[in-house]
């Protein structure tokens, strides 16, 4: 029985998603406390988006497959549904920095990394201009100097669409950088605090922290507004863009199709993508 879960967690003290040997990750976490309350070996999970060391997340998905003899002990003498159960279950084993939203049986063709059909991000700087407000420290990168947000917002736009964003990710060998940038905006919140919101139908390892790192430069007017897209177009990582740091990235929000949709859309995303 496969069980789709939505959970969020502070990232500040993982070594990211990713189990990694002799390193606290989410994944290790979230597989332990599973193990736990079945009663089971810890369950291969699946996971919307694989998130760096120090990044947080506040909408992630992901899904496992359970026997369905041990799913149904889960609430021992009570009336309750079981996934209800299950996240009850869950939260009373799991540390305070992850936090189980909800577990629901999954729709047929459901996977909660190939059926997606965006991830919403969302980065969070303090600049001149904003209030420091050490309690968010946190999940909020601070840069002295005052930042132009509407250079910021305009050169954002620029890198809308599909394209190829070679140039913002680390490579992998066999992995495709094609992707389809749906939103990147920039605002300010109440407290001043310049929020970048980053949409794609995917994203590649470090893509998102690149992109923020090279629409900085053009807030602080040490670049133009036209620059990152002509680092986009040249298709190559340029020293000018600096990653930023991890800690001001929040995975938000993972978005699927309609139900009838999933299966479709789960063989779509498996397929190599290129411009054509």
């Amino acid at each position: 029985m496969r069980l789709r879960v939505d959970f969020g967690y502070d990232g500040t003290d993982f070594s990211g998603w990713a189990a990694q040997p002799g390193r606290r990750t989410v994944e290790d976490e979230l597989a332990k406390a599973w193990a736990t309350i079945l009663r089971a070996d810890a369950p291969k999970l699946t996971v919307a988006g694989r998130t760096d060391a120090g990044v947080h997340a506040r909408g992630s998905v992901c899904h496992l497959d359970v026997d369905e003899e041990l799913l149904a002990k889960l609430p021992g003498r009570s009336d309750r549904d079981p996934v209800d159960a299950a996240v009850t279950r869950l939260n009373g084993v799991l540390p305070d920095d992850v936090v189980v939203h909800s577990v629901s049986l999954a729709r047929p063709g459901f996977d909660a990394r190939f059926s997606a059909s965006s991830r919403r991000y969302l980065y969070r700087i303090a600049d001149a201009d904003a209030f420091r407000d050490p309690l968010r420290r946190r999940d909020t990168v601070w840069i002295k100097s005052p930042l132009d947000l509407d250079a910021m917002d305009e050169a954002a736009a620029k890198l809308l669409g599909l394209n190829d964003f070679a140039a913002f990710c680390k490579k992998r060998e066999g992995a495709t950088t094609v992707r389809t940038l749906l939103r990147h905006d920039w605002a300010r919140a109440a407290d001043g605090v310049l929020e970048g919101t980053v949409v794609a139908d995917a994203f590649c390892h470090s893509m998102v922290r690149a992109l923020v790192g090279a629409i900085v430069p053009v807030g602080e007017g040490r670049r133009p507004v036209d620059w990152p897209a002509q680092v986009l177009t040249a298709a190559v990582r340029d020293p000018g863009v600096a990653v930023m740091p991890a800690h001001g990235l929040s995975l938000e929000e993972v978005a699927y199709p309609p139900d009838a949709e999933l299966a479709d859309r789960a063989q779509q995303a498996r397929s190599v993508r290129t411009l054509d």
